[in-house]
């Protein structure tokens, strides 16, 4: 049975796709987008997350690390991540939950059971599973083994990606999936690059076949400020989406900040923290530009 390794499962989910829905977050992701809302998906490998202020300063991380990667200082104690191996051993120790392991191994087997939990909820409510991440791709062949098994217990499927991965994997997996929910960021590919480093070009190319190939896929623009808002941006990509023959529309979902102290406890500079959230004025105004290209836009979902 194929394995992955998984970092969250949430269920009641109403934001992935139609009804309620069960989302399976799995680890690694091509990109670094500057406004990662999940930091802790991005490398393929398990971490360790800090929340110093949880600390109890009991010091059973400092005696139980194997790798000797925790010592003292006068604040408490202190991790040297180059040494840390991410066993988890910490984290089983720690008392005040300061310390959480991101990410752990788990077959198919155990995901479907997880999943089918839920079944009653998407009965009634028309929902299902979306895979997301992370980009799911990045683990390609534990996806297509969790996607075949939800169509074998008729579970509705949705998978949330960037398109960033090979053509032949997404042709392997598209007849396993009700619906892509395809994040389009910025269409000139210099910029992507210096925003997400990585061209589009596969992207782009790879969501245009998609669509071709009559694959069901509602777009996803994530707002940022300073960054995609602009009105070359966003003409440029309702232009491209309005060539796009199978689309449900795109969503526009609005930059937060939320996510901030995730980079901290992980170790991680974040660049945006002066980048304030789009109003509501401006999501509506972003709106009816977009839907003057013949486009059905939504926001926030």
């Amino acid at each position: 049975m194929a394995s992955g390794i998984v970092f969250d499962i949430k269920r009641f989910s109403i934001h992935d796709g139609p009804g309620i829905r069960t989302t399976v977050f799995l680890k690694g992701c091509p990109l670094r987008c500057a406004w990662c809302h999940n930091p802790e998906s991005q490398r393929p490998e398990p971490q360790i997350m800090l929340r110093p202020s949880r600390c109890i300063v009991c010091g059973a991380c400092v005696d139980e690390c194997p790798e000797g990667a925790i010592s003292w200082n006068e604040s408490g104690p202190v991790t040297d991540r180059a040494l840390c191996l991410a066993c988890g051993v910490c984290t089983e120790t720690c008392a005040g939950e300061a310390r959480e392991l991101v990410g752990r191994e788990m077959d198919a087997a155990e995901v479907l059971g997880e999943i089918q939990r839920d079944l009653a909820f998407f009965d009634e409510s028309g929902g299902g599973v979306t895979f997301s991440g992370g980009d799911p791709l990045f683990q390609p062949d534990f996806l297509l083994t969790l996607l075949q098994g939800c169509k074998e217990l008729e579970i509705h499927t949705a998978v949330d990606t960037s398109g960033a991965a090979a053509w032949a994997t997404l042709d392997k997996i598209r007849p396993f999936v009700d619906l892509f929910l395809y994040d389009i960021k910025l269409i000139d590919d210099g910029r992507h690059r210096a925003a997400t480093g990585s061209s589009n070009r596969v992207i782009l190319d790879n969501l245009r076949r998609l669509s071709e190939a009559g694959a069901s896929i509602q777009l996803r623009l994530a707002v940022i400020p300073g960054m995609n808002d602009d009105e070359e941006n966003l003409r440029r990509t309702a232009e491209f989406a309005a060539t796009l023959p199978h689309t449900r529309g795109i969503s526009l979902l609005p930059f937060h900040n939320t996510a901030k102290d995730k980079y901290g406890n992980l170790g991680l500079d974040y660049s945006l923290a002066g980048v304030r959230a789009p109003d509501e004025a401006r999501m509506e105004e972003i709106g009816r530009l977009l839907a003057g290209y013949g486009l059905d836009v939504s926001v926030g979902g």
